[in-house]
């Protein structure tokens, strides 16, 4: 089939003479811009020199800065950039990098810090410590707290956010699994479980999104009680007991955590202090560690509900082990939400035999 030109009604040509001069010549103006080579390096090295100049702003050493990638670069930038629209210099007080390190290390976890639209603003360097990740391995997940955490938790976690936004003040907690290092994976078994608590706090008035943050304190779950009292004395308190479970002696900081002093506790038997619905998890326990059964300390390891004195519960993470004729416990308190991870996870008490 032959296509005719609609200007002259003949057949079109291979070298098209028949267009119309002005379609035939564009200006140079209208025709599309086409890179180059020379082009394309130059933006490159723009590029580079700009990241590089950005890099030198930073406040860390020239060590750190060497071995920072681009996407570390922009990711730390990102961050500085939402911690002095929250923080400006101007109203933040002084504090010399030796103080803050000192008190970092007296906490039982590290500092975060969020945006109202959930971006991360600021973790404390003593992350390292508790998930095996440096601030900038950190920030190379994302950039939200979501990218941090284990995605079956996103939902949960949301709306614990948004009932923390539209309460200012109101303290809320979620745990969850973060991120770690794949040391610390390979040597634990998987990542940290870590229970996040904080409040959304207005930095200045009036309050508006911008000038409001999510403060909040990210503490690791122990895994066992050597872990555990090498993390905080203040954190736990010991028992011993007879192997009927007849409290024998308590350790003084019994009464911080539950209320009651050590002589009003003496001469009691475990049981008296239990929640109704915990007794029989505590008596498969008991079994567990009077003989012998299970293999290695996890089989002495429960999550339970003990009465305080002003007759309120209180959950423990319990480890017990066997000495000889006695049997030690080593209890930590935990929030409702910590105790509800763990009781998720733990194994449901033996029928006894």
């Amino acid at each position: 089939m032959t296509i005719f030109c609609s200007h002259c009604h003949r057949p079109l040509q291979a070298e098209m003479s028949c267009l119309p001069t002005r379609a035939k010549q564009a200006p140079a103006a209208s025709r599309p811009f086409r890179s180059t080579k020379s082009a394309s390096k130059a933006r490159r090295d723009q590029i580079n020199a700009e990241l590089q100049a950005l890099r030198s702003l930073l406040p860390i050493s020239a060590q750190e800065k060497e071995r920072l990638s681009y996407l570390h670069t922009m990711a730390l930038v990102c961050l500085r950039l939402r911690g002095a629209q929250l923080f400006p210099p101007g109203l933040a007080p002084p504090a010399g990098p030796a103080l803050g390190t000192e008190l970092l290390s007296l906490l039982p976890g590290f500092l975060l810090v969020l945006s109202a639209d959930s971006k991360l603003v600021y973790i404390s360097e003593n992350v390292a410590q508790v998930l095996g990740l440096s601030v900038v391995e950190l920030l190379a997940q994302g950039d939200t707290v979501f990218d941090i955490l284990d995605g079956r938790v996103g939902e949960d976690v949301h709306k614990k956010l948004l009932l923390a936004r539209e309460e200012p003040g109101r303290e809320v907690t979620f745990v969850s699994e973060m991120r770690t290092s794949k040391a610390f994976r390979l040597q634990h078994g998987g990542n940290r479980v870590v229970a996040v608590c904080g409040r959304f706090v207005s930095l200045r008035w009036p309050p508006s999104p911008c000038t409001t943050a999510f403060l909040a304190l990210c503490t690791p779950l122990v895994q066992s009680p050597t872990e555990g009292e090498a993390a905080s004395q203040d954190d736990v308190f010991q028992s011993m007991h007879l192997l009927d479970m007849t409290l024998i002696d308590v350790t003084e900081s019994v009464t911080y955590h539950l209320g009651y002093h050590r002589e009003e506790l003496v001469g009691q038997s475990w049981y008296s202090l239990l929640h109704p619905e915990d007794v029989d998890l505590a008596a498969a326990q008991h079994r567990a560690v009077a003989l012998g059964a299970g293999p290695g300390p996890a089989a002495g390891t429960a999550v339970l509900r003990v009465l305080r004195k002003d007759r309120a519960w209180s959950w423990l993470r319990v480890w017990a082990r066997r000495d000889g004729g006695c049997i030690t416990c080593t209890c930590r308190c935990l929030r409702e939400e910590e105790a509800a991870h763990l009781r998720a996870r733990q194994p449901r008490a033996a029928a006894p035999p």
